[in-house]
C-alpha cells in the first residue's frame, strides 16, 4: 500500500521593481553603467536622439543646476531608470509586479511593456513642463510632515485652507506625509502640525506643488498628449499611485497617469498591495534609495535592494 503523502504549499516570494520619482537625481547617475552596458549605454543614445539634446552629458556631468529643472530632471531620471532595468533584464533578473513613485510610473510601464521608451521619455519631459507652468513662481509650495499623529491630516488641511487650496500630494509612509498647495496655505499647515504633535514639518525646496488640485492645467494639458501616444497590455502588473491597485490593460494604464497628475501618489498603500500580492523583494531600479528607506518605515519584514551603479548592481548579484 502506498503512504498517503501530505504537502503544504507555500505561497511563491515575489519580487517587484520600483522606480524612483523627482528628488532622487543627481550629477554622474547612469554613467557606470552607461560605461560598462552596452544595453545601458543604448537607452541614453535614444534619450539624446528623441529629445533633440544630449540629456547624457546633463545626467553624468551635470551642472546641478540644469538637472534640478524639472522639464530636466523627469527625463533624465526616466532615462537612468529604464538603462538601470535593462541591465537587469539583460542579467535575466524579471519582476513579477512593478510600480513607480509619480514620474517613476512611466518607467514601470517601459518595463511593463505598455510604453515606448521614446514616447515615455518625450512625455515625462512636457509633463515636467506642464508641472512648472501650472502655477506662478512663488505662488505654490510643498511641505514634509514626520510622525503626523494618525487621523491629523485631513483636519490640518481643512483647518489651514482658509479657501486657498492644501491637500496630501504623497502618502509615503506612516511617517511620511507630502503635502502640497498655496504656499500660504502649506505654512498654515506646517505650523497646526507642529502644534498637532508632528515630529518634524518643514517646507521643501521645490519648484511646483505637485500632485495637488493646483495641478488640474498640468493634467489637462497632459491628457491630450497622452491621448495621442500608443499603450499596449501590461507584459508585467502595474500597482498604480492613484487607486494603488493592479493595472493590467493598456487603457487603464493611460487613464492612470492622467488621474495621479493632480492627486496624492499613494505609495504606502501600493506597498502594501504589493505585499498582499506575495512581495517579498523590492528593487529600486534607478538613481538614489528613497524609495528603499521608505520600504523599511512601510514593513521591516520586506526585504530592499537598489540597482543604480556598479557597486549596487554587484552587491543584488
Amino acid at each position: 500500500m502506498v503512504p498517503c503523502l501530505y504537502y503544504t504549499f507555500l505561497p511563491m516570494s515575489k519580487t517587484a521593481f520600483v522606480f524612483p520619482g523627482q528628488g532622487s537625481q543627481a550629477p554622474g547617475m547612469g554613467r557606470e553603467l552607461a560605461e560598462h552596458f552596452a544595453c545601458a549605454r543604448e537607452v541614453f543614445e535614444r534619450a539624446d536622439a528623441a529629445l533633440g539634446f544630449p540629456l547624457s552629458r546633463l545626467c553624468f556631468e551635470g551642472p546641478d543646476e540644469s538637472l534640478k529643472l524639472t522639464e530636466n530632471t523627469q527625463p533624465a531620471i526616466l532615462t537612468c531608470s529604464v538603462a538601470a532595468w535593462a541591465v537587469l533584464r539583460e542579467k535575466g533578473i524579471r519582476p513579477d509586479f512593478v510600480a513607480g513613485h509619480s514620474l517613476g510610473e512611466y518607467s514601470a510601464l517601459v518595463a511593463s511593456g505598455a510604453l515606448e521608451f521614446e514616447d515615455a521619455v518625450k512625455l515625462v519631459r512636457r509633463r515636467g513642463q506642464y508641472m512648472q507652468e501650472a502655477t506662478p513662481a512663488g505662488v505654490g509650495a510643498m511641505a514634509a510632515l514626520l510622525g503626523l499623529p494618525n487621523g491629523a491630516l485631513d483636519g490640518i488641511c481643512a483647518q489651514a485652507a482658509q479657501g486657498e487650496v492644501v491637500a496630501p500630494a504623497n502618502l509615503n509612509s506612516p511617517d511620511q506625509v507630502v503635502i502640497a498647495g498655496h504656499k500660504a496655505a502649506v505654512e498654515r499647515a506646517v505650523a497646526l502640525a507642529q502644534q498637532a504633535g508632528a515630529k518634524r514639518a518643514v517646507m521643501l525646496a521645490v519648484s511646483a506643488p505637485f500632485h495637488c488640485p493646483l495641478m488640474l492645467p498640468a493634467q489637462q494639458r497632459l491628457a491630450a498628449d497622452l491621448a495621442e501616444v500608443a499603450f499596449r497590455n501590461l507584459q508585467v502588473p502595474l500597482v498604480n499611485n492613484f487607486a494603488a491597485r493592479e493595472v493590467r490593460a493598456a487603457a487603464e494604464a493611460r487613464q492612470g497617469l492622467i488621474d495621479h497628475v493632480p492627486n496624492p501618489v499613494r505609495w504606502e498603500a501600493s506597498i502594501r498591495r504589493l505585499a498582499a500580492q506575495g512581495v517579498t523583494h523590492f528593487i529600486e531600479v534607478g538613481p538614489g534609495r528613497v524609495l528603499t528607506g521608505l520600504l523599511r518605515n512601510i514593513d521591516r519584514s520586506l526585504k530592499g535592494s537598489n540597482v543604480e551603479d556598479l557597486k549596487s548592481l554587484e552587491k543584488l548579484l
